[in-house]
């Protein structure tokens, strides 16, 4: 009796042991935002980032050494060509002026002497009244005046010039920035003194540094278009994301790229009427490029990038999913990417979750409408497909 209860015992021990523990219940698919793909035509565009500059930043300088005695603008004020700005003191270019005069009215009146001379000379030396040592001295003194009128003028010039740069003008229409020196300071000792800087504000000038791809992409698109990337329209977008009205153009492109940046340099031109753009300012340009029709639009952050490839996940008819490698066009618009290959319209693909997706997995898809719903995505249906045959 001991050993049969001990032979069921194992028996039952080695059925127990056999039997296969419950496999648990797979995890859900995952839920996945989706868009169906269409056909639109595109306004493209490119943006550059870049600075304002003026095409004229003129540094106002004294010319001149002496004492700063009066300032005759208002600091950031508009000044228009010829506006006083400066005075200096004038006394001694005065006093150096009226000295340079006095020694031209002597050369005068000796020239005026030896042109008296000489005619009366020459009359006694042609009835041998006088030796002819004395009319050659009587010519030589004569150049020898001329020389010297000819030298006191050009003082007299000379100090009638720096007189003038006493009273410091603007040389050219527009803003002048602060006042680099108080009344009062000697100015002009050595180098000339920088006092203020003016800069034509109307119009403005915008440089930026364009890529070698962004520029050759461009230059690609005007020629389809039949046009010259200079011709395109320029629209400038301040630091606050306003947009000047008025459009400007291209007016420069560097010969050359610069090897360490691989960029090429450009310059735009922009009216500037109000004033209100000033140099120094950061903005951005975007170029109005030719309208691509019937174009494929996706997020870009549905694309998946591997190996210098551009990739998308594509859902099928069964909710699964697939990653297709897709052609993609380097022109961005806003947030999208145009695909040019890969891809046709009717078909689905993710735009949000691409993170947890592998290949061939189920999903659940979910339109962007249902997903800013929770209580209908709760209730959305696990396959978009029989819904719409239904």
């Amino acid at each position: 009796m001991r050993f049969i209860h001990l032979v069921t015992l194992l028996a039952s021990a080695t059925l127990a042991s056999c039997k296969k523990p419950t496999a648990p219940a797979p995890p859900p698919p995952p839920v996945v935002q989706i868009m169906e793909v269409t056909k639109k035509n595109v306004s493209r565009s490119s943006t550059f980032i870049g600075k304002l500059d003026s095409p004229q930043n003129v540094q106002v300088r004294a010319r001149v050494e002496s004492f700063l005695d009066k300032i005759l603008f208002v600091e950031g004020d508009e000044v228009q060509a010829g506006a006083p700005l400066f005075e200096l003191d004038k006394k001694p270019y005065e006093e150096k002026l009226a000295a340079a005069k006095a020694a031209m009215a002597e050369a005068v009146a000796a020239l005026s002497k030896s042109k008296i001379d000489v005619p009366r000379l020459k009359a006694l030396v042609a009835q041998n009244a006088a030796p002819q040592k004395d009319l050659d001295a009587a010519l030589t003194t004569k150049e020898v005046n001329e020389a010297n009128l000819a030298s006191a003028e050009a003082r007299v010039k000379s100090a009638e010039l720096d007189l003038g740069y006493c009273d410091i003008k603007a040389p050219l229409a527009g803003r002048i920035g602060a006042k680099e020196v108080p009344v009062g300071s000697l100015v002009g000792k050595g180098d000339p003194t920088l006092l203020a800087t003016i800069s034509q504000v109307d119009p403005i000038w915008f440089y930026c540094a364009i890529s070698e791809v962004d520029y050759l992409q461009a230059e690609k698109l005007s020629r389809e278009a039949g046009r010259k990337m200079g011709d395109l329209p320029v629209k400038l977008i301040l630091a606050d994301g306003s947009e000047l009205p008025d459009a400007g153009k291209w007016v420069f492109v560097d010969r050359a790229v610069d090897p360490t940046t691989g960029t090429i340099r450009a310059r735009a031109e922009f009216p500037n009427s109000r004033k209100a753009l000033r140099p120094g300012m950061f903005a951005r340009v975007s170029i109005v490029l030719p309208t691509k029709d019937e174009s494929i639009l996706v997020p870009e952050r549905a694309l998946v990038e591997l190996q210098g490839k551009s990739f998308l996940w594509v859902v099928g008819t069964n909710n699964k999913v697939t990653q297709r490698a897709v052609q993609v066009d380097p022109t961005r618009i806003g947030s999208d990417v145009i695909v040019n290959g890969g891809l046709q319209p009717g078909e689905r693909v993710v735009v949000e979750g691409v993170q947890k997706l592998r290949e061939g997995a189920p999903v659940k898809p979910m339109t962007n409408a249902q997903a800013s719903k929770p209580e209908e995505a709760s209730h959305a249906p696990k396959d978009e497909t029989k819904k719409g045959k239904e």
